[in-house]
This record gives C-alpha cells, structure tokens and sequence, in this order.
C-alpha cells in the first residue's frame, strides 16, 4: 500500500518521493498540490476523507496511517 500511496503522490508532486517526504520538505507539496492529492489517494482506494482528517496529511507516514485506517472499517 504504501508504495500505491508513493505512486499517487509521485503522479501529483511530479517528483521523487521517499519515506520521509512530508509537507515541510517538499516545496511542490503546497495547498494546491495537497487537495490533489487527496482526490487522487481518495479515487486510488476508493475511500473519502473527512475535512480534520485531510488537515492531518502531512507526510507519507501520516497518509498511510490514515488510508490504513480507512481500508480496516
């Protein structure tokens, strides 16, 4: 999963990303970008994120979390 989550994240950012890629390394990753990348992960995995949820993407780590989070209920 992680790796799908990386993909998506490559195909908006248009960068490499790694583990470690979160908002306050990543100059591409501004607000714009952030609402992409929910729509994408959201059309990805076929899941939908709350408002206080997309505030909590900050990093890889913190969408795995979250997609995991989503997939388990």
């Amino acid at each position: 999963m992680k790796e799908h989550i990386k993909e998506v994240l490559v195909t908006v950012l248009k960068r490499e990303v790694d583990d470690m890629t979160s908002q306050a390394n990543c100059p591409e990753w501004d607000s714009l970008h952030h609402l992409n990348i929910i729509v994408e992960l959201e059309m990805a995995f076929d899941i939908s994120f709350e408002p206080e949820e997309m505030g909590e993407m900050k990093s890889v780590a913190d969408i795995e979390r979250l997609v995991t989070q989503k997939l388990e209920k």
